[in-house]
């Protein structure tokens, strides 16, 4: 997503073809590339779901790495059958591990937030 978000979007072959190097098999490479392609697919929805709860960091003031974590978390919660609460914990790890010093905290209270939303619907 972070190559989607710096300018491949459009060439989705080539940024699966940079992870010929990275650790894992074919298999999971395919699952994590799709499941960042429907992601992206959805960054609409996901923005507008971080907008409205953190309006004084709109998405173009966000670290990339923080808006596609969210925009991932949000996607996986809304689109697939991930129990919320993986996807959080997972969220915030990918958060502590490749973001600010800041990144887990703002991510967990997001995410948290939409989901507390959603079971109160």
């Amino acid at each position: 997503m972070y190559q989607f978000d710096s300018g491949s979007a459009d060439n989705p072959q080539g940024v699966l073809e940079t992870l010929a190097d990275s650790p894992g098999g074919e298999a999971a490479h395919s699952r994590g590339m799709n499941l960042a392609t429907l992601a992206w697919e959805h960054r609409e929805e996901a923005d507008k779901a971080v907008a409205a709860r953190a309006p004084e960091w709109p998405t173009q003031r966000q670290p990339i790495i923080d808006r596609n974590i969210l925009r991932l978390g949000i996607y996986e919660m809304r689109h697939e059958n991930t129990p919320a609460g993986v996807v959080i914990s997972e969220a915030v790890e990918l958060a502590k591990e490749f973001g600010t010093d800041k990144s887990a905290s703002f991510v967990n209270a997001l995410l948290d937030s939409i989901l507390h939303e959603a079971e109160a619907e």
